[in-house]
């Protein structure tokens, strides 16, 4: 490890793994340290990205491929099924990975591009000049070594502690973290092929439920409820052992994992002097999925082609880091995250006998055109009742 780099990165996630692909292959200098003893480890996603979301970034690989799929169900409270092929289901059709694997590929990538890589290593302080990050102090093993770096990007996900030792607000509302829990279940039956996600207040208040696919008789299953949910007897973790009771009693749990998903809007600006948040940190998880694999990545890349810009000129301000937010607020995915976020809080809001109405009739629809405006349309003619609220909602999306 040297005294010095031209980037340093905080966290070796997909977000973190992108930014040092990117900026070693550029030919910088670049440090990538992750906390935890191995990268990948634990795992805490429900590990879903689709087809063209992951190509953008890597070829698939079937070392870490653990299901190809072909279609998504959602499932009301009245049990009333919703079924979207693969042409409809957009990123919910694509492929479910062994993020044990993916995340050690990725930074292994990286290392072949240049990128230094060092585990075990935790930042526990910002280097400050003028207000400005200028590098981290690590404790590598248990050792303190202080490294100066032209440029940090925080990747340090849903916690985040380093962009608030920087001085960024990084605070997310309770009602706005989706308390989460997930069993790696075996030996159950589920159609291999199909991610399901289930509704409802019973089931998993303002949030969901899936069910994703790792084999023919293996899959995810897991739960996230609005944090203010949560409390003695009404855990995610209750809701969960419910459903997997009445569900997959047979079923033997060989995994489980816990912790907290942002479902907030991102972080009002995500660049300050010397420093770039990307990814879970950045509060860019998709607000309605809780998904984040594929902003992650693009954040994480999206970061280190614009560190490249700005240490080619010699200048780490805030404003020649703007590019970065404006990058990715501008795109597609941004764009996303901001519909994704008015729907969540529409969607929370309903209750068990709406949330049957729209799935019912969405269920018998056949849209050429599937988006988003076209099914509040098609459900406004459907659900005389709800035309106040959806036509709330569509003018909140326009």
């Amino acid at each position: 490890m040297k005294a010095g780099y031209d980037i340093l990165i905080v966290g070796g996630g997909p977000a973190g793994a992108l930014a040092a692909r990117t900026a070693a292959e550029k030919g910088y200098s670049v440090l990538l340290v992750e906390k935890r003893p191995a990268i990948g480890a634990p795992v805490r996603c429900a590990e879903g990205i689709g087809k063209e979301a992951l190509t953008e970034f890597t070829d698939p690989d079937e070392r870490w491929i653990s299901a190809e799929l072909r279609g998504a169900e959602i499932v009301a409270p009245d049990g009333t099924t919703m079924r979207l092929e693969s042409d409809m289901a957009g990123s919910k059709v694509g492929y479910i990975i062994d993020r044990k694997v993916f995340d050690r590929d990725l930074v292994w990538q990286a290392a072949d591009a240049g990128a230094e890589v060092s585990v075990k290593t935790r930042a526990t302080a910002p280097i400050m000049a003028g207000g400005a990050v200028k590098g981290a102090v690590l404790d590598v093993c248990g050792s303190m070594v202080n490294v100066d770096a032209d440029i940090v990007i925080a990747a340090d996900g849903v916690e985040s502690k380093f962009s608030r030792w920087c001085g960024i607000d990084t605070t997310v509302p309770v009602r706005e973290i989706m308390s989460g829990c997930q069993y790696l279940m075996t030996d159950i039956d589920i159609d291999p092929t199909v991610t399901a996600f289930y509704l409802g207040n019973e089931v998993a208040p303002e949030g969901y439920l899936w069910v994703f696919p790792k084999g023919e008789r293996s899959a995810n299953v897991g739960i996230g409820i609005s944090g203010k949910k949560s409390g003695q007897g009404h855990r995610a973790k209750d809701y969960l052992d419910r459903f997997v009771s009445s569900h997959f009693p047979g079923g033997k749990t060989i995994e489980c994992i816990v912790g907290g998903v942002s479902v907030c809007e991102p972080l009002p600006c995500t660049v300050a002097d010397g420093l770039m948040i990307t990814g879970d940190a950045a509060r860019v998880v998709d607000p309605l999925t809780g998904g984040g694999i594929y902003n992650s990545m693009f954040t994480g890349k999206l970061a280190a082609e614009v560190a490249e810009k700005a240490i080619s000129k010699g200048d780490f301000s805030k404003e020649k880091l703007m590019p970065y937010d404006e990058g990715w607020r501008n795109s597609k995915m941004g764009q996303t995250i901001a519909r994704n976020y008015q729907i969540k809080e529409y969607l929370i809001k309903l209750s068990d006998e709406k949330l049957n109405a729209i799935i019912q009739s969405a269920s018998k629809m056949n849209l050429k055109d599937f988006s988003t405006l076209s099914l509040i349309k098609e459900l406004m003619k459907r659900n005389p009742r709800l035309v106040v609220e959806l036509a709330a909602l569509k003018a909140s999306l326009r």
